[in-house]
């Protein structure tokens, strides 16, 4: 059985209500949505995205046409919830958490007018659109380049920072650095990531 068959089975079982298969499928992608939605909203929003993301799918799955995979789908809803906490207040709702010291100006610079608005209104994404720019799957690949071309000690901090939620002291220690050094290091990896989400949201490439 191919995997074009198996997931319109599968999404017509969900469309019927399956509760138990609905809960495989939270199992087999919420780490998967975390980790996309981390690099817009920081590790202590990610939660807080993608537990939104899985409401809004629930409700949505009767009216889901089928027009992409069920995982890109998903991976919209996710991206979508994300650029709702950023747009509450009008601002970054995550600064401090992303960007922990002053060094957040220099990746911010230019979004915001003096009243603290976005200078450019947010993508609005269609759910269903099979044109939309952010593909999980495509995202998710050009995330997986950036992270494997960083430097050695920038890739630890960042996963174990954002993945894996270790504290800066701990950090510290495991890698035998300042926590100063360590916050340079972390801002210096996340600011090539939410960069490199806003090219691929302009651009549809990485």
């Amino acid at each position: 059985m191919t995997e074009s068959v198996v997931d319109e089975t599968k999404l017509e079982k969900l469309k019927a209500g399956d509760e138990a298969l609905f809960a495989d499928v939270v199992r087999e992608h919420h780490r998967a949505l975390l980790a996309l939605v981390v690099p817009l909203v920081g590790h202590s929003d990610a939660e807080e995205a993608v537990q939104n993301a899985w409401i809004k799918a629930h409700r949505a799955l009767p009216g889901f046409a089928g027009r992409s995979s069920l995982r890109t789908w998903l991976g919209r809803i996710a991206l979508n919830e994300a650029k709702m906490l950023l747009r509450k207040g009008g601002r970054e709702a995550c600064l401090t958490d992303m960007f922990p010291d002053a060094l957040a100006a220099d990746v911010l610079e230019g979004r915001f007018d003096r009243r603290g608005h976005w200078q450019s209104p947010l993508v609005q994404w269609d759910l269903e659109s099979p044109d939309s720019l952010l593909m999980r799957d495509d995202l998710s690949d050009c995330l997986d380049r950036i992270l494997e071309a960083m430097p050695t000690t920038q890739r630890a901090v960042l996963e174990l920072r954002d993945t894996a939620g270790i504290a800066f002291e701990d950090i510290c220690n495991e890698l035998s650095i300042s926590a100063s050094n360590a916050r340079v290091i972390l801002h210096r990896a996340r600011s090539q990531l939410v960069k490199l989400v806003d090219h691929y949201e302009e651009t549809g490439e990485c």
